[in-house]
C-alpha cells in the first residue's frame, strides 16, 4: 500500500458514528454492516491554509485536483490525465424569466471526459486502486457510471469488470467495449446487478467501485459542490437541483458545499431539490412520509437513476433536510419533454437523468416550492448522446428534400 500524506482523519458510521482510521478494504461499518455507510472526515484547520479564497484565485489547475487538499488521495500519488472538472456553470437570465425564475443557471457536467458526472468518483476510484497497488477495479452500474469507470481505468493502466443491466443503453455499452472493459450484461435489475458485482469483488478480490459502500468514491462526487462553491462564492444560488437514484450524488455535492462553507470561501448555502422519477422515487417517498425507505420495483426510462433500492439513503436524506430543501419526483412524460426544452434554450443536450433535475425544477416552481424571486441552479449530470433513442422521441423528423430549391421554399412553406 503506497503511503502518502492527506489531510484524512478517518472514517466515520452515518449510522452508530463511530470512528475508524482508514485501512485496505474497509468499506462499511463492521459494526452496522452494510447500513454502516462511512463518511470521509478531514483536519478542515490544516486544509484551510492549502484551500482558500487566495490560494484557489492563484491555482492554475482546472481540474478538481485543485482541490486536493480536501480529497482522500496522497500529494504523491499517480493521477490521471484526462481533464476532469471544472465544468461550465452557465447563466440564462432569458430561460429564468420564461420559467418565473429569479435566474437560472446550468452546471454542465456533460463535458467530462466520458460525457457524464460520475467521472468525478471515477477518476478517485481508480487513484485509490493505484495507491493499494490493485491492478483491477470493478462497478455495477445503469450505464454511466460503469463508462466512466472504463474509461480512467483504461487511462491508468488498469483492468475494468463492469456488471450492467442488459436493458443499458446501447451507446452506453458500446463505450465500455470501446474503452476496453470486461462487460457483464445482467439478465435482471440494476439491483440485481449491483449483489453480483459485489459477491464478483469479494470472490476475485477486485476493488470496488461501488459509490453506495466506497466512502471514497463520493469524495469525488463532492468536487461539484466544491466547483460551484467556487465559481459563485458570495453570490451563491438559492436552490441546487440534481437527479437522485442512490442517493450518492446529492449527497456527495452536499458535502462539497459545506466543506466550501467551512474553508470560507461561500458566505450561505443553497436549498437542495433532490429529483427522482415516479418509477424509482422510494426516497421522495421516505423523505415525503417521514417512514423508512421501502424498495421499489425501477420503472423509468431515465436508466441512470433507475434505482428502486438504493443504498445511500442517510446521507442523501440528511443532506436534504440539513439544507432545508425538499424532494420531488416527476413523471417520465416530463423528463422527456425537458430533453429539447433544456437543448433549444442553453444549447445542453442532456440525456434524460440529466434533464431530470430541470423537470423537478418545473414541478416545484408549479407547486410553489420554488418562488419567483428564486435563483437555481440545475445540474446536467449526462450528455444526451448516451441515450439517442430517448432523445428521438421528443423531436420530429427532418425535411426530405431534392437537391432543389423549389423543395428546399416547399418545406418552408408547409405548416
Amino acid at each position: 500500500m503506497l503511503k502518502t500524506r492527506t489531510n484524512v482523519t478517518g472514517l466515520r458510521c452515518v449510522k452508530c458514528g463511530k470512528h475508524y482510521d482508514e485501512q485496505p478494504d474497509l468499506y462499511t461499518c463492521p459494526a452496522c454492516g452494510i447500513e454502516g455507510i462511512l463518511d470521509v472526515e478531514y483536519d478542515y484547520d490544516h486544509a484551510k491554509g492549502e484551500l482558500n479564497k487566495t490560494s484557489l484565485a492563484q491555482d492554475q489547475r482546472q481540474s478538481i485536483w485543485r482541490y486536493l487538499p480536501v480529497l482522500p488521495v496522497g500529494r504523491a500519488s499517480r493521477l490521471p490525465t484526462l481533464q476532469l472538472g471544472m465544468t461550465p456553470l452557465y447563466h440564462y437570465p432569458n430561460f429564468a424569466r420564461e420559467l418565473g425564475l429569479g435566474g437560472l443557471y446550468v452546471k454542465d457536467d456533460t463535458r467530462n471526459p466520458t460525457g457524464s458526472f460520475k467521472d468525478r468518483a471515477s477518476a478517485i476510484g481508480v487513484t485509490k486502486a493505484a495507491e493499494l497497488g490493485r491492478d483491477t477495479i470493478s462497478v455495477a452500474s445503469t450505464g454511466n457510471a460503469a463508462s466512466s469507470l472504463a474509461g480512467f481505468a483504461a487511462n491508468m493502466g488498469l483492468r475494468a469488470f463492469i456488471f450492467v443491466p442488459e436493458t443499458a443503453p446501447e451507446a452506453k455499452i458500446t463505450q465500455l467495449l470501446v474503452y476496453g472493459a470486461t462487460v457483464f450484461a445482467v439478465r435482471g435489475s440494476y439491483d440485481q446487478a449491483y449483489y453480483l458485482a459485489m459477491d464478483a469483488a469479494a470472490e476475485f478480490g477486485w476493488y470496488n467501485r461501488n459509490c453506495a459502500i466506497n466512502a471514497y468514491l463520493v469524495e469525488g462526487k463532492k468536487t461539484c459542490g466544491l466547483e460551484v462553491g467556487e465559481q459563485l462564492q458570495d453570490d451563491m444560488a438559492d436552490w441546487l437541483a440534481v437527479a437522485v437514484g442512490d442517493g450518492c450524488t446529492i449527497a456527495g455535492i452536499w458535502k462539497g458545499l459545506m466543506e466550501m462553507k467551512e474553508l470560507g470561501v461561500l458566505n450561505r448555502l443553497p436549498r437542495l431539490l433532490g429529483v427522482q422519477a415516479e418509477g424509482a422515487a422510494p426516497i421522495y417517498e421516505s423523505f415525503s412520509t417521514g417512514q423508512p425507505l421501502k424498495p421499489v420495483p425501477a420503472n423509468t426510462l431515465a436508466d441512470s437513476i433507475a434505482v428502486g433500492q438504493p443504498r445511500n439513503t442517510t446521507k442523501a436524506l440528511r443532506a436534504v433536510k440539513d439544507s432545508g430543501g425538499a424532494y420531488v419526483k416527476v413523471s417520465d412524460d416530463a423528463i422527456l419533454s425537458a430533453i429539447p426544452r433544456l437543448a433549444r434554450a442553453t444549447g445542453v443536450f442532456a440525456e434524460p437523468a440529466g434533464v431530470t433535475s430541470l423537470a423537478g425544477v418545473l414541478a416545484a416552481r408549479e407547486s410553489g416550492l420554488i418562488g419567483p424571486k428564486d435563483r437555481v441552479i440545475i445540474v446536467a449530470t449526462g450528455n444526451g448522446l448516451k441515450d439517442i433513442k430517448s432523445a428521438q422521441r421528443t423531436v420530429g423528423k427532418p425535411h426530405s428534400v431534392a437537391p432543389a430549391i423549389e423543395d428546399v421554399r416547399a418545406a418552408l412553406n408547409q405548416k
